[in-house]
């Protein structure tokens, strides 16, 4: 471990290697980098501010004292992405019956939820502004069950197959597929409407 290592110029590879030997600064490094996407992430799926902050924080926790597990199979980033949703995961389950939702933090979250949202098919851009658009997005949203807007996320915006998914939720890929067809139909259904409103 050399003390005078280039950490901001030095591959997330070296810094695991590094961070496994007890490099706390190479660490840092990897947080610095990947704080606000493992955040974002977070935030995407509890979509409450304080929320995100605890269970981002915890999931750096959690990387830290698993790093020895870290194969190299995906990047570091997927690795500590996949953390932070299994996090979010289980306080979703916790939290089914007294979640908290919050429209406005969302609004002013750089990029929007119409960038996580490319199933729905209808078109509510017109006469509208984006900021706008990215309100009513998240009122459909906040109409999801926890379940149904989950896996519209894990599918949409990782990538995850149904097969995946399904051991994440520990349920059937059927209800999986399922959840899925309801959360597009429904996410489609209210942004007819809102755009129908705009109309009137």
């Amino acid at each position: 471990m050399s003390t005078s290592q280039d950490y901001p110029n030095t591959a997330d590879e070296l810094l695991v290697k590094l961070a496994k030997q007890s490099d706390m600064l190479a660490f840092e490094e990897l947080v610095a980098r990947h704080r606000d996407k493992i955040y974002a992430r977070a935030f995407s799926m509890m979509r409450n501010e304080d929320e995100a902050l605890d269970l981002s924080q915890e999931a750096w926790v959690k990387g830290w004292q698993r790093l020895v597990q870290f194969q190299g199979e995906s990047s570091f980033a997927t690795w500590m992405t996949r953390i932070v949703i299994n996090l979010c995961l289980d306080q979703l389950r916790k939290n089914k019956r007294h979640r908290s939702e919050s429209i406005e933090v969302l609004n002013e979250e750089s990029g929007g939820v119409e960038r996580q949202m490319p199933v729905v098919e209808v078109n509510p851009t017109e006469g509208l502004e984006r900021t706008e658009l990215r309100k009513r997005i998240d009122q459909a949203l906040a109409q999801l069950s926890h379940e149904h807007r989950t896996v519209l996320i894990l599918h949409e915006f990782e990538d995850l197959e149904y097969k995946e998914i399904a051991k994440r939720m520990n349920c059937s890929m059927g209800t999986v597929m399922s959840r899925l067809f309801y959360a597009r139909r429904k996410m489609a259904g209210l942004l007819a409407g809102y755009k129908r409103d705009e109309l009137k």
